[in-house]
């Protein structure tokens, strides 16, 4: 018998300490049969995780776990019908040790319409636990395995078509600890991407389906931290405080994209590469491949808002891959004297979305009102134009026209519309001045944006008032002339 292995043996039976990365891999991992009575496994949602396991044997672990078939909000005023592991996006999170002999109970609730399974990226066998899982509405299935690795693994279904299970939001983590257990933190997040693909455009409201040639295709309309957008922002941020370690449990479900983690603001001290037993520090950016994991850890160094971002940066502000760490404590202006919340990273989620829900649900029950709309186009405007704009609408002398008391806004509603579209370069005169300077194309705004956000300005700041409906977007949409290829 090896070395390694023999220490690990003795370190199970006389709770010897164990160095994290010293796991001897599977062929080492087997600490022989089952200890004490078996043990339900306490499973948590999305960002909890369960509490470490506390133990120097081997034990017999049973892990209870249901498929739902779910409608939820996917974003404001979006619904879509997810596919998910304990009716929650990413699945419940799993823990275990290295060792444990895990009995697995998967049910699929009578309401579902799908058969599914689960493949366990941490099970040694074929099909990790997928052709032992298969289980029709209404039934369960049972299988057992070996945690040999050490080590964060993906779980996912595998029942065809696999990857539209996957797309549907059928992934989550289960971590088998070292012999010795993870060195302490002050706070430990589970936080999982994925690429979602639906018929509509990215935040086009109301119901909206899968869209398999888009998941063919690779083009997702949504790429999301813990299954909807927002999932992590504002008031459902992850907590920290000056002084805290923090622990993230990081997976990626794909099914398509490579997650480039990143967490502005902060450094990672130390990240696990792949979820393995080995870890690489000071790290900005780790790449967590499609179905795959890493654990990264940092310090809490000053208070604010960190915002979790996948830095391929069109996936964070075009469509949804945004998170916060909001940390309280006191200032230290040695390490850092900056302001606590960036807008330009933020955009419209540094504000309160709740005015953008209240308009599209009033717009789907077609009781929206002047003031419904303007209140969102306040919210949508002070994320997504004020930076250049300015707050009050002023602009920015000589290079940015105020859109307060506008004669060129008010002049053609049609134009104004077109140029948030399509964007405009050039010279300008607004209210006698010159400018010459881009404003950017916005048609990633859906319709209802567009529209809220200029029926805002028109009755903001001295303007003629006015309103500007969704249709009328739609309409200028369609026919505007966009440059040869250009996605609409």
């Amino acid at each position: 018998m090896k070395c390694t292995a023999v220490f690990l043996l003795l370190a199970a039976a006389f709770a010897l300490p164990v160095v994290h990365g010293d796991t001897g891999g599977s062929a080492a991992g087997d600490f022989g049969p089952p200890q004490g009575e078996p043990i339900k496994a306490i499973l948590t949602s999305p960002p909890l995780v369960p509490p470490p396991t506390h133990r120097n044997y081997p034990a017999k672990v049973i892990v209870d776990l249901e498929v739902r078939e779910i409608e939820k909000d996917i974003s404001e005023g979006v619904k879509y019908t997810f596919w998910t592991f304990g009716g929650t996006v990413p699945g419940s999170f799993i823990r275990v040790r290295q060792g444990d002999t895990v009995e697995f109970h998967l049910k699929n609730h009578p309401d579902d319409k799908m058969p599914h399974n689960i493949d366990l990226h941490a099970v040694t066998g074929p099909g990790g636990g997928a052709a032992s899982s298969f289980t029709a509405p209404g039934h369960q299935s049972q299988f057992t395995f070996k945690a040999l690795n050490a080590g964060l693994y993906v779980y996912h279904c595998a029942t065809a078509p696999v990857g539209m299970h996957v797309a549907n939001g059928m992934y989550g983590l289960i971590l088998v600890e070292p012999p010795g257990g993870l060195p302490e933190v002050n706070r430990e997040y589970y936080v999982m991407q994925g690429d979602f693909y639906t018929v509509g455009k990215y935040r086009e409201k109301g119901t909206q389906p899968f869209d398999m040639q888009k998941a063919i295709d690779e083009n997702p309309t949504y790429v999301l931290f813990n299954g909807s957008e927002g999932a992590l922002l504002g008031d459902k941020a992850l907590p920290a405080k000056v002084g805290d370690t923090v622990r993230l449990y990081v997976g990626n479900g794909g099914p398509n994209l490579t997650s480039n983690f990143h967490v502005i603001g902060e450094i990672f001290d130390k990240v696990y590469t792949e979820g393995g037993t080995h870890y690489q520090e000071n790290v900005q950016t780790t790449m967590v491949p499609a179905g795959g994991s890493a654990i990264v850890e940092f310090h809490m160094e000053v208070p604010g808002t960190s915002i979790i971002v996948d830095h391929a940066l069109f996936r964070a502000f075009n469509k949804g891959a945004l998170g916060m760490i909001k940390t309280e404590g006191p200032e230290n202006k040695a390490v850092y004297s900056g302001k606590e919340v960036d807008s330009a990273y933020l955009g419209d989620k540094a504000v309160s979305a709740a005015p953008v829900a209240a308009a599209a649900s009033a717009s789907a029950s077609g009781a929206l009102t002047l003031r419904q709309q303007v209140d969102a186009g306040r919210a949508l405007f002070n994320g997504t134009c004020s930076v250049c704009h300015q707050s009050g609408g002023e602009g920015l002398a000589n290079v940015f026209p105020p859109l307060a008391k506008s004669d060129f806004l008010a002049a053609d509603l049609n134009r104004a519309i077109g140029i948030v579209l399509n964007g405009r370069s050039g010279a300008v005169t607004v209210n006698g001045q010159d400018f010459n300077s881009v404003m950017p194309p916005m048609s990633q705004l859906n319709d209802d944006e567009v529209a809220h956000i200029l029926t805002f300005v028109l009755n903001s700041w001295g303007n003629p008032g006015g309103q500007i409906s969704p249709e009328k977007v739609t309409e200028v949409r369609a026919t505007t002339v966009r440059p040869k290829g250009a996605a609409r």
